[in-house]
């Protein structure tokens, strides 16, 4: 049977990184999440299913153009305005001579660096307040330093700094599964949905139903729940444009095409924990990163299915753990409750 990596995150793919970077000052809620790849960078691939993306760089990954691997990903909040994050980071692989290389000396090179925002203005208050190129360089440094295999900071971070899912709070989540041939397949969310995480008839979460651990609250704490979160939404007003993003990566060998398939299968994921999902106001973004560490079974031309599998359960889990670790905020932006207290999860 399938486990649950050493830190159940993104980093137990051997060799990736992660950071987080926040926008300065009091009436900012917005950040910046960068995935850092191994030096010499991996497979990937992106499918975007959301009506409406905030991206950067995506069409070099497509399989059949020229870009074979990429150094980082960045994940932003900004919306648009946020994908001016991606700069600091290339300007930063730029200094590290790492990208496509493109002329004779080793530091001619050109980081292609794919980047997709959520739609987080103006929840801190301050609607200018949002990821710019200092944010992008503080957050892939951030990666840098961290040590290989390192635990991964989840909720109100990085990307996740301003995300909400529905009427909650949402944010950064990860997880991460091992198969039993050894491939490990992990994720890293920004759940920032227009749609909910929350079954309104019980106050459970989707995801549950998926992951086998379904806790309904009780109707009175349900009960309390939904009338805290109408009261919010007197306050907060109708909701603006979201958007989901992951990163999905496994160590198993994949061709681009194959990591192509497995970006496509993981919005499966988005959608057993979100509901409506890939909406018009949502701009729902899966990258696939592949490092090519276990070689898939040669002999098994099947053999990509179980990690087609496994990349939208643990995406489902990320979503899950982006909410459960999300904490309440309140302020001139709005009122965005967490899960956890509105059904008393301590």
């Amino acid at each position: 049977m399938a486990a649950v990596g050493v830190n159940d995150a993104l980093t137990d793919v051997t060799g990736l990184r992660v950071g987080h970077a926040r926008v300065p000052g009091e009436r900012a809620l917005s950040g910046t999440t960068v995935v850092l790849a191994p030096e010499g960078g991996a497979i990937a691939a992106v499918d975007v299913r959301g009506g409406g993306p905030g991206t950067r760089e995506t069409d070099a990954l497509d399989p059949r153009n020229l870009v074979q691997r990429i150094e980082a990903v960045v994940l932003t909040g900004g919306s648009a305005y946020g994908l001016d994050s991606a700069a600091g980071v290339m300007a930063w692989l730029e200094e590290q001579g790492r990208g496509v290389r493109v002329g004779p000396e080793p530091t001619h090179v050109v980081p292609v660096v794919p980047a997709a925002c959520i739609f987080d203005l103006g929840r801190g208050g301050d609607w200018r307040a949002r990821p710019d190129a200092a944010t992008g360089r503080a957050a892939v440094e951030a990666a840098a330093r961290t040590e290989e295999g390192a635990p991964v900071d989840e909720g109100g971070v990085g990307a996740g700094t301003g995300a909400v899912v529905g009427q909650i709070k949402g944010g950064i989540g990860t997880a991460s599964t091992v198969l039993d041939s050894g491939i490990t397949v992990a994720a890293l969310v920004v759940a920032n949905a227009a749609g909910s995480a929350v079954d309104p008839l019980t106050g459970a979460l989707y995801g549950q139903y998926i992951a086998g651990r379904t806790q309904h609250p009780s109707p009175a704490v349900h009960a309390a729940a939904q009338l805290r979160l109408a009261e919010a939404h007197e306050k907060n007003g109708p909701p603006p444009l979201n958007t989901t993003l992951a990163v999905v990566a496994t160590d198993a060998g994949l061709t681009r095409a194959q990591a192509q398939k497995l970006a496509g299968t993981a919005h499966d994921g988005i959608a057993r924990a979100v509901r409506p999902v890939h909406l018009l106001n949502d701009g729902d973004t899966v990258f696939t990163l592949a490092t090519g560490v276990v070689p898939l079974d040669a002999a098994n031309p099947l053999a990509l299915n179980e990690v087609l599998s496994a990349g939208a359960d643990t995406v489902t889990r990320a979503i899950m753990r982006a909410v459960l670790t999300a904490r309440s905020i309140e302020g001139p932006g709005g009122v965005f409750p967490s899960y956890r207290d509105l059904y008393d999860i301590d």
